[in-house]
């Protein structure tokens, strides 16, 4: 081998030990720092899915007589978070039947428990959908070196749902109260000991507000953003000429509605809150009531999602429930339509939820439900304030139709919420009703309102010069006739109908 070679070979090999060396010392400042840091705690555990959790519950500590020692706001602020997210795994492990998540939040005594559980469901093919809406942890103990915490939490709200072989069996709402111990290992606050010392199945007893108004009233969005009235074209100038047109027309209630995700679901967007007090400060002015249509466009009604829909009706009924111009509250509309979908008790129980949360932040508003249909109306009567329907049927079968409800409302006031024909009768429905026809419908449907003694809201106040494809899909012999409802056209002028726009 000639000098030269060697020289090569030399320094190859100079450049692997620099190497070598290089990446050794790198591994040892890697180590250095992870032991004077400590592990992360979304690469240590399976937090990457408790930040995407849908869950948020109401919570109100009690921390007023602590034994032990004082415990600060951070702590608490961590146990909290640890507490909460113990409460989601383990509905989540019993909805899948599976261990996910369990171990970070439970110590392995605790485990060893919800594993029991989860292997009896499979056994018995049993799943349950669960979740956890309202808690009162109050702080017993709390020791002296903060490794170990011991809670009762009260009042505990829970509702479960009960499936056999992917098939709905029942369902229960119940008020627990739970001693909780949670021991801190390994930066995480795992719970220990879980125990119901006390249950119920009755709820709080609420009160119930009849309707005291006789409706006369209309659906409403201005001309230029039907199905988008709380948008980027809110105007409080268009509102209070709308409203006096509603008004001189001797109507005295309106109909409007909240998007779900417009209204930004359950982080509530503080602009469209503003944008539904200055529609109600017009409503007021002008001497209308308001029906605050909720959850408009929503569809989920599955119970890991309750949490943030009682977050949203939180925000917005907090908001304006002491305004004067507030009517009620129509929890949904047409919720039966997603019954195929979804399964009429899950809908009706989320339904039953939502009116119960309702009910205990405003104590002063009726509550109902806006059914596509009579039939459909005859549902959770008992819950309820007054019972409304929509009406799109021959008007010849109207009192038939509304002789069947009343056997099963009693004496619960009744309202149509929504009826009207569409005046479009071109290409698209050749067959269709003229302006004319229109206004020979709300002629007979104003003399059978009044014949009746039927509250009523009508569809709606102004033809459209479009409909969003959300609304009624893209096939334009659906979306054309709805542009057509109103009793003045897509230009403000009175079409033929506008003369029965109420009874005078």
């Amino acid at each position: 081998m000639n000098r030269t070679n060697k020289n090569i070979l030399r320094g190859g090999l100079i450049a692997f030990y620099i190497l070598i060396i290089a990446l050794i010392t790198l591994g040892i400042s890697s180590l250095y720092s992870y032991l004077n840091t400590g592990a992360d705690r979304s690469t240590m555990l399976h937090t990457e899915q408790i930040q995407e959790r849908y869950y948020i519950p109401i919570i109100e500590w009690d921390t007023t007589s602590i034994k032990g020692r004082p415990l600060d706001a951070t702590t608490l602020k961590s146990i909290e978070e640890d507490y909460l997210n113990a409460w989601y795994v383990r509905a989540r492990a019993l909805k899948n039947n599976t261990l996910t998540g369990i171990e970070d939040y439970y110590t392995a005594s605790a485990t060893t428990k919800v594993t029991e559980l989860i292997n009896f469901n499979l056994s018995n093919q049993i799943t349950v959908a669960m979740t956890s809406l309202e808690h009162h942890p109050k702080v017993e103990f709390f020791s002296e070196d903060g490794q170990l915490i011991v809670l009762t939490d009260t009042d505990v709200l829970e509702h479960e749902q009960l499936y056999k072989e992917g098939v709905f069996l029942n369902k229960t709402s119940s008020l627990n109260t739970y001693k909780i111990i949670l021991l801190l290992e390994d930066g995480y606050w795992r719970i220990r000991q879980f125990v119901k010392v006390s249950s119920q199945d009755r709820l709080k007893e609420l009160s119930s507000n009849p309707l005291n108004l006789n409706l006369k009233g209309i659906n409403y969005y201005p001309k230029s953003s039907p199905w988008d009235t709380f948008g980027t074209q809110f105007n409080k100038d268009t509102i209070a000429t709308d409203f006096k047109i509603i008004k001189n027309a001797g109507l005295n209630s309106i109909r409007i509605f909240v998007g779900y995700e417009d209204f930004g679901k359950e982080h509530v967007s503080a602009d469209k809150l503003e944008k539904l007090r200055v529609l109600l400060d017009q409503a007021q002015l002008a001497d209308l009531k308001v029906l605050v249509t909720l959850f408009d466009f929503y569809g989920n009604y599955s119970v890991s999602d309750w949490t943030m829909t009682q977050q949203h009706l939180l925000q917005i009924v907090q908001t304006v429930k002491d305004h004067d111009a507030l009517l009620g509250w129509d929890i949904k509309n047409e919720p039966d339509l997603d019954y195929s979908s979804r399964n009429k008790d899950v809908v009706e129980s989320w339904l039953e939820h939502m009116i119960y949360r309702i009910k205990l932040i405003d104590d002063a508003h009726p509550i109902t439900i806006g059914w596509s249909n009579t039939s459909s109306a005859a549902a959770l009567v008992d819950q309820v304030d007054f019972v409304t329907f929509h009406y799109y049927e021959p008007l010849n079968e109207l009192e038939t139709a509304l002789t069947e409800l009343k056997t099963v409302t009693g004496l619960k006031k009744i309202a149509v919420t929504e009826y009207g024909v569409s005046s479009y009768s071109g290409i698209w429905n050749l067959m269709g009703s003229s302006e004319e026809d229109q206004a020979n419908y709300h002629k007979e449907a104003q003399e059978l309102l009044d014949k009746n003694k039927l509250a009523f809201m009508s569809w709606t106040l102004y033809d459209f010069e479009s409909v969003p494809e959300n609304v009624t899909g893209t096939y334009p012999w659906r979306r054309n006739p709805q542009k057509f409802y109103g009793f003045l056209d897509s230009r403000g002028k009175k079409k033929s109908s506008f003369k029965y726009i109420s009874q005078h």
